[in-house]
């Protein structure tokens, strides 16, 4: 998929993940102003790992990377390239290079690195589909080939992401392939605060308020206004996606 084909997003948007944004962040810099790092003789970064739970926010995290580089955003995930017959997945993923040579500077981004990048040595079973099998070696020979090739002068950063760093192929996240790991976990109180405000404030009306009405049992604020700071206290071990779907359903019981 090219950029247009996937929603952009804004680094403003992202919160409870400082860290990793400002991580981030200076992949971009690097993307928008590679000759302040050449003068230092320094090498961009070829690729970048995103490491953390569920619904944390690394696809978010690379559609803001595209969208403040200013450059297309080529997202795919690790089981597009899982098949059958040997040869095709090899042959997608060299695929996906040319089109990013094409149209560098870009990003790609892949999803769920895990299903694409698991460790040779795991074995797996038997069969087609298990790990061992020469098309799933091929596929990944592949990867590490493409990931080998680029450099900082053509602008080509691979972003992955996965949940399961421990299972994959000790040759894929050494460095000069994924020269950085960036680590999210799940949002802190202060963190949950901002993450509902961002997805409040886009509801039509919505008031933000603190302190609790005692009178009213379970109350999350008072009159019309809500205290988000209420809400983030209860809700410890949301993720960012989970918080965002407590918002939508709070909307969706309000129309009943």
């Amino acid at each position: 998929l090219a950029s247009s084909d996937l929603p952009m997003a804004s680094f403003e948007e992202i919160q409870g993940i400082d860290d990793a944004k400002l991580e981030v962040m200076e992949l971009v810099d690097t993307l928008r102003n590679p000759e302040k790092y050449a003068i230092l003789g320094a090498r961009a970064p070829t690729g970048l790992l995103l490491e953390g739970p569920p619904g944390t926010g690394k696809t978010m995290l690379a559609r803001a990377t595209a969208a403040s580089a200013g450059v297309p955003l080529l997202y795919c995930s690790g089981s597009d390239f899982v098949e059958m017959f040997v040869g095709r997945g090899a042959a997608r993923v060299r695929k996906l290079f040319e089109r990013a040579a094409r149209l560098s500077p870009c990003i790609i981004f892949v999803d769920e690195l895990d299903a694409l990048g698991k460790s040779r040595d795991a074995g797996g079973g038997i069969g087609p589909f298990s790990r061992s099998n020469d098309e799933a070696e091929q596929t990944l020979n592949q990867l590490l080939a493409c990931m080998d090739g680029l450099d900082s002068s053509r602008r080509i950063c691979v972003l992955a992401a996965t949940n399961r760093k421990d299972v994959l192929d000790s040759a894929l996240i050494r460095p000069g392939r994924f020269d950085r790991i960036v680590k999210l976990k799940l949002p802190d109180t202060n963190g949950r605060e901002n993450i509902l405000r961002v997805h409040c404030t886009k509801l039509p009306g919505f008031q933000e308020g603190s302190g609790v009405d005692s009178n009213r049992t379970g109350s999350l604020g008072k009159g019309r206004r809500v205290d988000l700071a209420a809400i983030s206290v209860m809700t410890e071990g949301f993720s960012g996606a989970e918080l965002e779907f407590l918002v939508n359903e709070a909307a969706i019981r309000a129309v009943r």
